[in-house]
C-alpha cells in the first residue's frame, strides 16, 4: 500500500491570455510521501509556483490527475476544495500576507474564524505562537516586528488547524541569513514531528536542506 499523500499524474496547466497559450506545466508526474520534506527548485517562470498552486488546491490542472490522500481532487467542488485547504494544508508565503493593523494573535486566529472553529480559538492561537517562539510578541502588530518574526507569525497561522501538509512558497526570500536559518529550523522541527513539508525555492542552499530535491525547468521535472 502506497504511503503517498500527493500524487501528480501527467499534470498539465495551460493559461490562455487572449490568443496566446502559456504551457506552465507540461505533463508533470510526482509522488510525495506522507512525512517527507521535499524542495521544488527552479528559476523564475519555471512552473514551480504553478505546481504549488495545484498541490495546494488553489488552482486545477488543465489535464492529468491529482490525488491527495488517494482522493481525486478534480472531482471536488469549490466548497470541498476550500474545506480541504483549510483542514489539511498550511500555507506560508514570501510576503507573509499578514493583516498590518491586526496583532499577531488576531492574524493567527483568522483561519479558525473562516472555518468556524470558535472553540478555544484564542488559546489555540497562543499555543501556535508559542510553538514558533513568539509567546512574548502576541499583541504586537506586523509593523512592530522584524521580517523573521512576521514569517514566524505566518507559520503559526499555517499551523493553527493542525494541517498534515505545509506548503511554503519562497519562505526565506525576504529574510536575512540569520532569520532564514531560524525559519528553516522551524520547518525541520515540523518535519521531525511528522508533517509533510514542501518548499518552493530558487535558492540552492535552502533546497539542499530537504530530504529530496525536485528540479523543474520550463514546466517539466528535469531531476528528482
Amino acid at each position: 500500500m502506497s504511503s503517498s499523500i500527493i500524487e501528480l499524474d501527467k499534470v498539465t496547466k495551460v493559461y490562455r491570455m487572449g490568443k496566446v497559450e502559456v504551457n506552465a506545466l507540461r505533463g508533470v508526474s510526482l509522488s510525495i510521501n506522507a512525512g517527507e520534506m521535499v524542495s521544488i527548485i527552479g528559476a523564475s517562470g519555471s512552473g514551480k509556483s504553478t505546481m504549488l498552486n495545484l498541490i495546494g488546491c488553489l488552482d486545477k490542472p488543465t489535464s492529468g490527475r491529482y490525488l491527495f490522500e488517494g482522493m481525486d481532487v478534480s472531482q471536488l467542488n469549490d466548497n470541498q476544495l476550500a474545506e480541504l485547504r483549510n483542514n489539511k494544508m498550511g500555507f506560508v508565503f514570501q510576503d507573509f500576507n499578514l493583516l498590518p493593523r491586526a496583532t499577531a494573535l488576531s492574524n493567527v486566529e483568522l483561519p479558525l474564524i473562516y472555518s468556524g472553529g470558535a472553540n478555544n480559538r484564542r488559546q489555540r492561537a497562543i499555543e501556535s505562537l508559542q510553538r514558533v517562539g513568539l509567546s512574548k510578541r502576541i499583541n504586537h502588530k506586523p509593523t512592530e516586528m522584524s521580517g523573521g518574526e512576521q514569517q514566524r507569525v505566518a507559520i503559526a497561522r499555517a499551523l493553527i488547524n493542525n494541517p498534515s501538509v505545509i506548503l511554503a512558497d519562497e519562505p526565506t526570500g525576504n529574510l536575512d541569513s540569520k532569520s532564514s536559518a531560524d525559519i528553516m529550523g522551524i520547518f525541520h522541527d515540523l518535519h521531525r514531528e511528522g508533517k509533510t513539508v514542501i518548499l518552493i525555492t530558487h535558492e540552492s542552499d535552502i533546497a539542499a536542506q530537504a530530504q529530496r530535491i525536485v528540479r523543474i525547468s520550463d514546466g517539466e521535472i528535469v531531476e528528482e
